[in-house]
């Protein structure tokens, strides 16, 4: 088998009303695919991680990867993993590495579809469900604090035993407040995230988690910028909530530096980010020899198969209907949350993801 061809496509779809984290706003749903035909007609899908509209970088960068692949067994993951990661000119961070993210993520499915594996099986297949966290919270207009309690008590009713909602974008006191009136909504057994995008500088952050530690939050993610381990390093020494962080980090030399800090025991790594499922695995490893769980960040439909396929697979980032009003239309078959909190992979070849090329095409940009 040898790949022929390397393709994407980029969808963009209205937000009912904007959301807003700690520190950006979204007024869209964002989707970057890769296609990577072969010669014996199976094609692999790979899932990318597209911000703002920089739609036409990424299939540039695709471009110009595809002569790195063409001709080439598509199972060879490692090999081409290697053929496209070249620092001095692509790869280490930012787009570069998303693209090659997404491409590896392409080659694995192409490798399922071949073997007629689901990818968690293929990657490990250390259990066959896993518990899932709702990431809501977002501030929107209009939404107080009856708002948001009655957002989370819906999260709750579904079945689920973990809610995330986000800080960082009001003054620390009135964040509290928001954080205060989550726990005393959903009771004490229910796990609350709270997650700040990178939003504080490490003084603020402390401040702000000295004022929310009585309404014990299961982590603090992202308390402040990816590039601050000194600063995450001084928050840990002062503050019983554990942090979380890793989403904006790449390949196993970051997490490699950010574990050296000894501060963070939840990782947020993102395969769509990092460099994919290649590297996602020796991330993965990396964290088990430090006894580190990881929680990916990003899209379920990616994310269900590297959470259960390893053993120190935390929990399941989970995006409700509430953010994306082409929910169920994306793919042909879509993930559901369980009574008891917990997602199941599917059992499909490869990612099991069949995009919905009838409502998908509405909204292409590229």
């Amino acid at each position: 088998m040898k790949i022929v061809d390397v393709k994407t496509e980029n969808y963009a779809w209205p937000r009912p009303r904007p959301i807003t984290n700690g520190k950006h706003t979204y007024s869209n749903v964002r989707l970057a695919m890769v296609k990577i035909e072969t010669d014996e007609g199976i094609t692999g899908i790979g899932l990318g991680e597209a911000i703002g509209n920089d739609h036409d970088i990424f299939k540039a960068i695709a471009e110009y990867l595809k002569p790195q692949l063409i001709g080439e067994d598509p199972i060879n993951v490692e090999r081409l993993w290697h053929k496209m990661w070249v620092p001095k000119l692509v790869g280490r961070r930012g787009l570069t590495t998303r693209v090659i993210s997404a491409i590896d993520i392409g080659l694995w499915d192409l490798k399922g579809k071949v073997t007629g594996i689901p990818l968690y099986k293929l990657l490990g297949g250390y259990r066959d469900s896993v518990p899932a966290y709702i990431a809501g919270g977002y501030y929107e207009e209009g939404k107080g604090l009856k708002e948001l309690q009655d957002e989370m008590l819906q999260y709750v009713s579904w079945g689920a035993r973990a809610v995330k909602m986000k800080v960082g974008a009001l003054s620390l006191h009135e964040d509290a407040k928001r954080v205060k009136a989550v726990r005393e909504a959903v009771g004490p057994e229910i796990k609350i995230l709270l997650d700040a995008n990178c939003a504080y500088r490490y003084y603020d952050a402390v401040r702000f988690a000295r004022l929310v530690e009585e309404y014990d939050p299961f982590w603090f993610e992202e308390p402040v910028a990816a590039e601050d381990y000194e600063g995450l390093a001084k928050l840990a020494a002062k503050t019983s909530i554990p942090l979380a962080t890793g989403e904006n980090e790449y390949t196993r030399y970051g997490f490699r530096d950010l574990i050296a800090q000894k501060a963070v025991p939840i990782l947020n790594a993102d395969p769509k980010i990092l460099g994919g499922f290649t590297e996602f695995m020796k991330v993965a490893a990396l964290a088990q020899a430090h006894d580190l769980d990881i929680a990916p960040h990003g899209l379920q439909d990616v994310n269900i198969h590297v959470v259960p396929a390893i053993a120190n697979g935390l929990l399941l980032e989970y995006y409700p209907v509430q953010l994306d009003p082409m929910w169920e239309k994306v793919y042909n078959y879509t993930l559901k949350l369980s009574s008891d909190g917990t997602v199941s992979p599917p059992d499909l070849p490869g990612l099991g993801v069949e995009p919905n090329y009838e409502e998908l095409a509405k909204y292409r940009i590229g």
